[in-house]
């Protein structure tokens, strides 16, 4: 197998492209469904949801919340400002 993606804590809800990734490629890394593949390009350093995840819940990265899903968000989408909200330095989250 060989690795495309990190997955960074074991909580996290999305993992990190460690290189450019074309549609329709399948997401490599340990503990990762084997049937997971993107649904768009993904660039380099680029989220890739890992599992569908709710308009309003919290991202998870680095075991953390990153943020807010502004949209629904399928396993195997791009994870980027265009549905996903910072909560970074807002106490209110």
């Amino acid at each position: 197998m060989l690795v495309n993606v990190l997955l960074l804590h074991p909580d996290d809800s999305v993992v990190t492209a460690i290189r450019d990734l074309a549609q329709g490629e399948r997401l490599c890394a340990e503990a990762l469904p084997s049937e997971l593949c993107t649904r768009q390009p993904i660039p380099f350093g680029h989220k890739v949801a890992i599992h569908p995840i709710a308009t309003g819940e919290h991202v998870i990265k680095y075991g953390a919340s990153i943020g807010v899903a502004t949209a629904e968000i399928a396993a195997g989408e791009h994870v980027h400002t265009h549905n996903l909200t910072s909560v970074r330095g807002d106490a209110s989250r």
